[in-house]
């Protein structure tokens, strides 16, 4: 952690999405009912996030934690990269990051943190033991070397019908996400359950069971896109939200704090409030009269003759 750098002051979430991130409510459904769905079933296991940013999704992971498992999270935050072109990623896309800051935000919902890793992603297997996780979500580096890893990780990592997410499939900015996530599908077993805007969600188990349980709970709701392909031998069931909400969320415990005053409207805008509005000179008798007589297109050629000689 580099001490000459002071932490900024993390303004204090009282929601949800009072938390900086990329977490939108559709993947937040799918997480929910993702979990959900572990937990009826009876399935225990481990939870791993790689990559944190300031925790929105992470905090939303660690409310589905059961007694007796472990959460973990990993990310570099304000840490060295282990080589130029992550180091390079990290100053440009996460500059503002700070262990501190993610901390701060997950203790706001949460009476204690998950198990953190500060370090690149390449430590994440010698932490974790193999076969302990019932889901994963890698939101890391972009880096196709990185991501290559972080998939074989998971792999290793994952119980047979354990979940991982693979967040930044195929924004145009991270190629390098997309060649390692299809790449993982076409060599190396990965089997997908699902895709949303921004994730895919995919198992090395046999992904029939769950898609089919996604189905009927997609085709109850009003509020969602849904679209079956084929694709390599693999069904692509494709989801997009149409007015989704979020899945209701505790509030934190800032909740009741009092909000920030509203700034003051500025110099023009508060006087323009102050200053009645001019009324509307009456109109005349004679232009009454013209209005009620004359066909409304002479009417018009009349007012927009007057308006040009203003």
């Amino acid at each position: 952690m580099a001490a000459t750098q002071s932490t900024p002051a993390v303004r204090r979430p009282r929601t949800l999405d009072d938390v900086p991130g990329w977490f939108p409510p559709l993947d937040q459904v799918l997480f929910d009912w993702l979990l959900d769905r572990q937990q009826s079933a009876g399935m225990r296991g481990d939870l791993l996030e790689v990559g944190v940013f300031m925790g929105k999704s992470a905090i939303f992971t660690g409310q589905r934690l059961q007694p007796g498992e472990r959460y973990t999270v990993c990310d570099l935050f304000e840490g060295d990269a282990p080589d130029d072109a992550n180091k390079a990623e990290s100053a440009k896309s996460y500059s503002a990051l700070t262990r501190q800051a993610f901390e701060e935000n997950y203790l706001s919902f949460h009476d204690e943190l998950p198990r953190v890793l500060q370090g690149p992603s390449s430590i994440v297997p010698d932490e974790v033991p193999a076969d302990s996780c019932r889901f994963v979500h890698v939101d890391g580096s972009h880096l196709y070397e990185h991501v290559y890893g972080d998939i074989g990780a998971a792999h290793d990592l994952l119980l047979p019908d354990g979940v991982v997410v693979l967040d930044d499939f195929r924004s145009e900015h991270t190629p390098g996400v997309a060649i390692a996530t299809w790449e993982a599908v076409i060599n190396r077993g990965l089997r997908p359950i699902c895709l949303s805007t921004q994730k895919l969600y995919a198992t090395w188990g046999d992904p029939e069971p769950v898609q089919e349980e996604l189905l009927a709970m997609v085709r109850a709701r009003t509020d969602c896109h849904l679209s079956v392909q084929q694709a390599a031998g693999h069904r692509i069931i494709r989801l997009k939200a149409k007015g989704m909400q979020a899945p209701p969320f505790p509030p934190s415990r800032h909740a009741d704090s009092i909000p920030a005053e509203p700034s003051a409207p500025t110099a023009p805008a508060a006087a323009s409030a102050a200053r009645p509005a001019r009324p509307k000179p009456p109109r005349s008798r004679a232009r009454k009269l013209a209005a009620d007589v004359l066909p409304p297109v002479v009417t018009r050629a009349i007012r927009n003759a007057r308006r040009r000689a203003r």
